[in-house]
């Protein structure tokens, strides 16, 4: 009787200890696919963030391109505006050495408010605004403001998932062990989330 009894006590513990290590192998399972799902997630943001902060500086080029073109044109009409044209060409070129979303922002920040003077001394010279190169000009900045924009806004959307996920826990763990960090908003001064637009006058005279 009592070697039955030791008998179904071994079997027993035996089936204890393979129930055990299935819990265990299940649970380590699920920690694996949760692991890989995590870190697959991580990575399609930062691929995602690395496209969008790539057709800003697309945008942003466009801009920068147009506008020695722009304050020759002008200059054609209003030279003796000297210190206008001379804040857009050192905002221009802020612009182009500026690194990091939180710089470049900055930077743009202040080569659109120079852009601003730069179209404020245009709507003194109604022949300027008659002049087809100008409104051509004029019209491009408007459309590449309104591309930057929305680039904007989708970047930003991007980067608070990204850094929502490194934040969160137990996401922060995958992000910690894989080196996922936070990144920047490309904001404007003061927290605006938008993309600073020049307001352009009519193009008539």
């Amino acid at each position: 009787m009592l070697a039955v009894c030791a008998d179904e006590s071994g079997r027993l513990c035996g089936a204890n200890r393979n129930n055990m290590f299935w819990a265990l192998g299940i649970l380590l399972t699920a920690i694996l696919i949760y692991f890989i799902f995590a870190y697959n997630g991580l990575v399609r943001l930062r691929v995602r963030s690395d496209a969008a902060w790539a057709d800003i500086d697309v945008q942003l080029k466009r801009r920068h391109d147009l506008i020695p073109n722009l304050v020759e044109t002008v200059k054609g009409y209003a030279a003796h505006e000297r210190t206008t044209f001379e804040r857009v060409t050192v905002a221009r070129a802020q612009a182009l050495t500026a690194s990091g979303p939180a710089a470049r922002a900055q930077a743009e920040d202040s080569l659109t408010q120079a852009l601003r003077g730069l179209f404020a001394v245009a709507e003194n010279y109604p022949q300027l605004r008659a002049v087809q190169s100008f409104t051509q000009l004029q019209s491009q900045i408007s459309e590449i403001e309104d591309q930057i924009q929305l680039a904007r806004r989708y970047y930003n959307a991007v980067v608070r998932d990204l850094n929502i996920r490194c934040a969160q826990l137990p996401t922060n763990l995958v992000a910690a062990l894989f080196n996922f960090s936070p990144r920047e908003f490309f904001e404007a001064e003061g927290g605006e989330r938008e993309s600073p637009h020049v307001e352009f006058g009519t193009s008539g005279s």
